[in-house]
């Protein structure tokens, strides 16, 4: 029986594949609207209020497919549309990219149960999930009106900066609290208001009918497994614990109680090891203030030929190893060493496809990610990474090149970049595995329970952390370069980071910016890159040598950070400060090129390269 839900997953997977090669195929609508599927282009036209040109549809067509709203945003603010504008053209395109994507997992759900795939018991699993997932949607805009455009805009206008709203939430116990008292590093609640005083109140109590609506979900998925019988993995009970938990954990009133509950939810999920796997609210993306955990709801089915992937935990723990030695800690500072040996020892890996959706992933799905972030729960339990590379691949391959690349990179980089994507994708999964999933492990060392906490007083944590990751990452892989690789990671590197600058203004997703300033910082003080009038970029041994031995010095300050758990600010401030809302670099170099490719990702970001083709590599 388990052969053959083998055999049903690996076609499973190729009906996801399809599924979302599908999707990418939308693009083609740019050049064709002669197309039945223009009907939902048009549709978003129509609620933005924007003319039928090619620079609107990329954005449009970027959001329906990416699922990313930045390109979006930076459209409607050239249309002229104001804060207030923007936010409700932005829930209203929201129900309607959700609405085309749950049309397409019904597809695939009826496909499932049409062929018969994988077993009752699964395919009931997923019908479930996928009647949870819908509620949560239902939720999400509600969620995104209260705690971001409602609450932390009064938040901000009060106390005029980030840090003096952190430092408000902090010294006025409004943070979510851990079962020993202390300062818990993510929230699953929000704040009220009552007679000019915040107060913190569950999402139970915030969001009653909306958490009342996924309880109800969850019973009835819950009903259905307990009269069905898992015969390939004896998961049943697993999944029945967790699903309880879930219910418990959304329906906690009591705001002392909220984390408690979800490090339940985060236990159960931890003892299911199945390849279908549900993921439930784990990380916090558009709260920078009380860290409010996102909506998150999905589905991810492992590959079937998942790829070995040891060698990058091995270079993790070979280059942990070495800088822990050369760092010459104290006592103290061994325990956070054992234990983040133990998370990667206790880690799983699991190469997926997103298989469905919802809520919170309808404003972006992660290429890779590494959860729970609970360092309770993961001290006795461990940590899953998901790592998404086909998808991506798939993702990459689909997009029409911009014009951008080429004006900034020159066609020299981009070709090469070109040639690794559609002609060596064997090469493309070896360095999206040393990039992504070692950014993945990186996440996991110099970390404690308390670290996150006591690192945030300035709210910027995670400003630093996405750099610590990707760091980490390469650092492993630098210890023993693979030098067939080593050009492309380089390379990579160079590209991701740069491209990054485009999120300058994306609140959701600035710590991935400020990683990009730091990278920055080292590919400028290295030589690799330089700028006058144009970028260059030069990959001589001696500046590949020079930016090596700057990730290496960088990466052992920060580790120091990590293990003294310093203010995230101190080590950010070295590299980038807020102005004006926005973080700008402190090497005028570094400023003077971040200021000309934002401006240049404003004039021309959302036109489309007619001087090569996506078809003419496919």
């Amino acid at each position: 029986m388990k052969k053959q839900f083998l055999r049903d997953l690996s076609k499973v997977y190729e009906l996801i594949e399809k599924r979302t090669q599908k999707i990418n195929s939308l693009y083609g609508l740019l050049e064709n609207s002669d197309k039945k599927e223009y009907k939902i282009i048009k549709k978003l036209l129509k609620i933005c209020s924007f003319k039928p040109i090619k620079q609107n549809k990329i954005a449009l067509l970027t959001r329906l497919i990416n699922l990313r709203e930045d390109m979006l945003v930076m459209a409607l603010e050239e249309n002229g549309k104001d804060k207030k504008e923007i936010e409700l053209i932005l829930a209203a395109v929201y129900e309607n990219v959700a609405q085309f994507h749950i049309k397409e997992h019904e597809n695939l759900l009826i496909d499932i149960e049409r062929q018969k795939l994988l077993s009752p018991f699964y395919r009931k699993l997923l019908l479930g999930a996928h009647e949870i997932g819908k509620a949560l949607t239902l939720w999400q805009p509600k969620w995104t009106k209260y705690i971001i455009n409602t609450i932390n805009s009064m938040l901000l206008k009060e106390f005029g900066s980030d840090v003096e709203v952190v430092k408000f939430l902090g010294d006025n116990g409004l943070f979510d609290k851990n079962s020993d008292g202390s300062c818990a590093d993510r929230s699953y609640s929000a704040l009220i208001k009552d007679d000019d005083e915040y107060k913190n109140a569950s999402y139970a109590v915030v969001f009653a009918a909306e958490t009342q609506n996924v309880a109800k979900k969850i019973d009835e998925l819950i009903d259905i497994l307990k009269n069905e019988n898992d015969d390939i993995f004896d998961a049943k009970e697993a999944y029945i614990v967790y699903l309880s938990a879930l219910k418990k954990a959304f329906c906690e009133k009591d705001s002392l109680r909220v984390i408690s509950t979800w490090q339940d939810v985060d236990r159960a999920w931890m003892n299911i090891k199945t390849p279908i796997q549900l993921s439930h609210p784990l990380e916090y993306y558009e709260d920078h203030y009380k860290k409010a955990v996102a909506l998150e709801w999905d589905v991810r089915v492992q590959s079937p030929e998942s790829q070995n992937t040891d060698i990058t935990k091995k270079r993790i723990l070979h280059m942990y190893k070495d800088m822990f030695k050369e760092i010459n800690a104290n006592k103290k500072s061994a325990e956070i060493y054992e234990k983040s040996l133990q998370n990667i020892e206790k880690t799983d890996l699991y190469i997926s496809r997103p298989m469905l959706y919802y809520a919170a992933q309808f404003n972006g799905l992660f290429s890779a990610q590494v959860v729970p972030n609970d360092e309770y729960v993961s001290k006795e339990c461990g940590k899953k990474i998901f790592a998404y590379a086909d998808n991506v691949l798939d993702s990459i391959r689909a997009k029409p090149f911009m014009k951008i690349s080429n004006e900034v990179f020159g066609m020299k980089f981009i070709k090469n970049e070109r040639e690794l994507i559609f002609k060596k994708p064997s090469v493309w999964h070896k360095v999206y595995e040393i990039t992504t999933i070692g950014h993945e492990f990186g996440h996991i060392l110099w970390m404690q329970n308390d670290t996150e906490n006591k690192m945030n007083k300035s709210g910027v944590f995670k400003n630093i952390e996405e750099f610590k990751a990707t760091a980490g990452g390469l650092c492993a892989f630098f210890k023993d370069a693979d030098e067939t690789l080593l050009p492309y990671v380089i390379s990579d590197t160079i590209k991701r980071c740069i491209s990054l600058i485009a999120w300058q203004r994306t609140s959701e997703v600035e710590p991935y910016y400020c990683e990009s300033l730091i990278h920055l910082a080292g590919l400028f003080e290295s030589g690799v890159l330089s700028f006058g009038e144009k970028l260059l970029i030069d990959t001589n041994q001696e500046c590949i040598n020079a930016l090596i031995k700057w990730y290496f010095e960088t990466y052992l300050e920060l580790a120091g950070c990590y293990l003294d758990k310093k203010d995230a600010k101190e080590f950010l401030d070295k590299f980038a400060k807020k102005e004006n809302e926005v973080y700008m670099p402190e090497d005028k170099t570094v400023n003077r090129f971040v200021n000309y490719y934002w401006e240049l990702h404003r004039a021309i970001g959302r036109e489309v390269d007619e001087t090569d083709k996506t078809e003419n590599w496919l």
